[in-house]
């Protein structure tokens, strides 16, 4: 495949896994074994028992705003952007192992509040990661392949034409004010303003 040819790929695994990454950033990560049974005893505290990753959820963002510049820049300030795709994407899967390594902890930690021992018991508190955890555990690396791939073959991908541009403010020298309809409608698809 040439390197114009991996333009759609490597743009849609960054999208796809960028925008799994942002909803699992907002879902729960690790819970008691017994949030498989629901939430105990109608718990309001629930939400303060369960471990979350908001960072990730708002550095899955920053990539999924770096690939849409991605698509629409380029030469040099397309490679920054991927760069700063590439650093997200990097932060996001961090953030991802540090959530999996400290959350049982974590949620052990918040287990031991005396309102949370008053809800659940003598029930099991074994913590447990949920789908959303292992989906960004499996989005987060293909997040980071997909940067680094923009970073390396950004200069190659097609680009935008400069028809897609914002007209200059400036008419062209020499341009008369357009006087009938038909040469106002030609004057306002050239980009130039016949009212100023």
């Amino acid at each position: 495949m040439t390197p114009r040819g991996t333009f759609g790929p490597v743009v849609l695994l960054g999208l796809g896994t960028g925008a799994l990454c942002a909803v699992a950033g907002t879902k729960d990560w690790v819970v008691p074994d017994l949030a498989r049974e629901s939430n105990p005893a109608g718990s309001t505290l629930w939400d303060s028992w369960v471990v979350d990753a908001p960072l990730a959820g708002a550095l899955a963002l920053v990539l999924l705003a770096c690939w849409g510049v991605v698509l629409v820049t380029r030469g040099r300030a397309r490679r920054l952007v991927a760069l700063l795709a590439l650093v997200a994407a990097i932060g996001l899967m961090v953030t991802t192992i540090w959530t999996g390594v400290q959350g049982p902890d974590l949620l052990r930690e918040n287990l031991s509040d005396p309102g949370a021992q008053a809800v659940l018991g003598d029930r099991s508190a074994d913590p447990s990661y949920t789908g959303w955890f292992w989906t960004a555990v499996v989005a987060s690396p293909l997040a980071v392949i997909a940067s680094a791939l923009g970073v390396r073959l950004a200069p190659q991908w097609p680009e935008m034409g400069s028809r897609y541009d914002a007209p200059s403010s400036a008419p062209g020298a020499g341009s008369a004010v357009p006087e009938d309809n038909l040469d106002i409608w030609k004057a306002i698809d050239e980009g130039e303003d016949p009212t100023a």
